[in-house]
């Protein structure tokens, strides 16, 4: 049965018209060629150039696709699974933090070339690293934490809850104790993970100097790939024999077993994917942020990043991304006017989407289409 999963995705990546009908491809292919062109106005153009992007905008719409890439791994067990997961920061701040140590073990080196201290490890006088920092100096060694801790985390909770068939608020309300634990432990100087105020000062990434115009564009162009990388792999797991298992799983797990199916690899599968597919997003958001702290752990965040898919359409796998891009843009207006009336806002955003847009902002445009087309029909 595995392997014929297996070759059924195979063939949606070599029959690409199955993934994405001819008019969505081209879509997709101009909106990636408009974001790729913006680092480029930003290092051909001069400053008073009417369309120069500067570096702040460049750095933002970078940040944004990392929310993207997140809110799409949520939509992949949410919107086709029906797991609801309020701890996907979790996976998000592992993914940053698997990236940071190695960019704090990039900042200085001291006369005899050996990795210097962090400062918080300075001030709480330790002498060496602890031996989960071992090999972090190592760019490919920090990528496979990037993938593996969020990954074994994720098996691991995931393996015992869904074996104990924990689902529904009961699932959703695990995963957000699970977040809160994780942000209090990282709280903790001792830990080793820089306490409160986390990893910042990031100077260099594989040499190179992280605050220059040519990196940023290459962090952004980098994450611009694994968003679209990332939304292909969705549609073709969610258009193969596989997501319509998913799919029966959100709609009638119950059913789903009567009929001979196991549902734990299935839910397994697609959860540790998720949950690698955010970490990921996490990787790329640090380096272009600056900053990784146990803040990024907190439920709000978690929260955030489901009402990101419930605005843009939750089983869409596109809404996610317009929804994080949408809900974000916003954030970054709102709190520059109103900082203190942002939650507020926020909570307003989620209420009127449950009311009036439940298949949010790509359920509202397909029910547009769809009218426009009986007008002209008639």
């Amino acid at each position: 049965m595995t392997q014929a999963y297996t070759h059924n995705l195979a063939t949606q990546f070599v029959a690409g018209k199955r993934l994405f009908s001819p008019t969505a491809w081209m879509s997709l292919l101009a909106a990636v060629a408009l974001l790729a062109t913006l680092p480029l106005l930003n290092l051909i153009l001069s400053p008073d150039h009417p369309l120069y992007v500067t570096p702040y905008a460049v750095a933002l719409l970078g940040k944004f696709m990392c929310y993207a890439l997140a809110a799409l791994a949520l939509d992949l067990v949410w919107g086709y699974a029906g797991i609801l997961s309020l701890g996907h920061g979790l996976f998000f701040a592992l993914g940053g933090y698997a990236h940071g140590m190695y960019l704090m073990r990039s900042i200085a080196t001291d006369d005899a070339n050996t990795a210097a201290l962090p400062d918080f490890m300075v001030f709480l006088d330790w002498q060496a690293y602890p031996w989960f920092w071992a090999f972090t100096d190592h760019f490919a060694y920090a990528m496979l934490l990037v993938v593996l801790v969020p990954g074994a985390l994720a098996f691991l909770f995931g393996y015992f809850a869904f074996r104990s068939r924990i689902k529904g608020v009961y699932f959703s309300i695990i995963t957000q104790a699970m977040t809160f634990a994780a942000m209090l432990l990282f709280f903790r100087n001792e830990t080793g993970f820089g306490g409160n105020n986390g990893f910042t000062g990031f100077q260099r990434i594989l040499g190179y100097d992280i605050t220059a115009s040519s990196t940023r564009a290459t962090l952004y162009w980098i994450t611009l790939s694994m968003l679209v990388g990332a939304l292909v792999l969705a549609r073709a797991i969610t258009q193969s024999k596989l997501g319509r298992v998913l799919t029966a799983v959100r709609d009638s797990e119950s059913r789903l077993r009567f009929i001979g199916y196991d549902p734990l690899g299935f839910k397994l599968f697609v959860w540790c994917t998720s949950a690698v597919m955010c970490g990921i997003a996490g990787a790329l958001y640090v380096p272009q942020v600056g900053i990784i702290n146990p803040s990024e752990m907190s439920t709000e965040n978690s929260i955030e990043m489901v009402i990101w898919v419930a605005t843009g359409g939750r089983g869409t796998l596109i809404g996610p991304i317009i929804g994080a891009g949408a809900v974000n843009g916003l954030k970054t207006w709102f709190t520059s006017v109103l900082p203190e009336f942002w939650l507020y806002a926020l909570g307003l955003i989620f209420v009127l989407t449950t009311l009036f847009l439940p298949q949010g902002i790509v359920g509202l445009a397909r029910k547009l289409a769809v009218r426009h087309q009986r007008k002209e029909a008639t």
